[in-house]
């Protein structure tokens, strides 16, 4: 803990996650909008399925936690919903299980604390040509295809419905325009800045609208020492300062 005590959001998941930070990503463009508001902490783990996600949920988020976060955002599905491998090794993980996987995840975070509130995140959708195009020599083909993601999204949008959590389905939302497929990606799966811009504005449309309490709306928050100051810049009149603490322009996109 450093300073004085901020709402935690903690960013939970896989390579979609461990990856936002970088380029652009909906991470980094998070952190940016809770500046002196929020910590933003990412948990996020290349290559990790739903199996792996509950065997560690203990090591992540312990119950005896001194603090607790006030919101986890958690993705876990795109490998989930890889084909299976004729050898049963790889990160494909049944529907079935994904499902009670994602239920054991939320249940988990709901014992944290009455305060901590969840966002799932639908598997977003592909670029299958662009995956198609692509060989390896270290890795086996990997069989992914938009089918299997909408259904992997759409069993985790069930999910939320049947234990009242926020979902964003980026599966739809992130197919808006007819260069989707070649703007949001950088390999056919993971992120560009594009991609990631459309993962952020639906996750603060959430936050924004929840019925939350406290909120955790940007704009609600406090801004940590946001106070009037002698030792602000001075203002065109000579005699005053002006208090920049709340300023946004240096944001390519004025974020609501």
């Amino acid at each position: 803990m450093v300073g004085p005590e901020r709402p935690v959001i903690v960013l939970f998941g896989s390579s979609i996650v461990q990856y936002s930070f970088s380029n652009g990503g909906w991470g980094s463009i998070l952190a940016d909008i809770y500046a002196r508001k929020a910590d933003v902490i990412i948990r996020g783990y290349l290559g990790w399925n739903s199996r792996r996600a509950v065997q560690v949920l203990d090591k992540v988020f312990p119950k005896d936690a001194l603090v607790q976060p006030s919101l986890v955002i958690v993705y876990f599905g795109g490998n989930d919903s890889m084909g299976a491998h004729q050898s049963g090794l790889g990160p494909h993980v049944p529907l079935t299980e994904y499902i009670e996987n994602m239920k054991k995840i939320a249940l988990h975070l709901k014992s944290l604390s009455e305060k901590t509130r969840i966002i799932f995140l639908g598997c977003p959708p592909l670029n299958e040509e662009m995956l198609r195009n692509q060989t390896s020599t270290v890795l086996s083909k990997l069989v992914r295809t938009n089918k299997a993601c909408k259904e992997y999204s759409d069993a985790c949008g069930e999910i939320c419905e049947e234990m009242d959590i926020k979902f964003v389905d980026l599966f739809k939302s992130m197919q808006k325009g007819d260069d989707w497929a070649t703007a949001c990606f950088t390999d056919g799966v993971h992120l560009s800045e594009e991609g990631s811009k459309r993962v952020v504005g639906p996750i603060l449309d959430v936050i924004k609208e929840a019925d939350w309490k406290p909120s955790l709306y940007w704009k609600s928050l406090p801004t940590e020492f946001g106070e009037d100051s002698p030792y602000d810049l001075v203002g065109s009149d000579g005699t005053s300062t002006v208090n920049l603490s709340e300023c946004t322009f240096h944001r390519q996109i004025q974020w609501d």
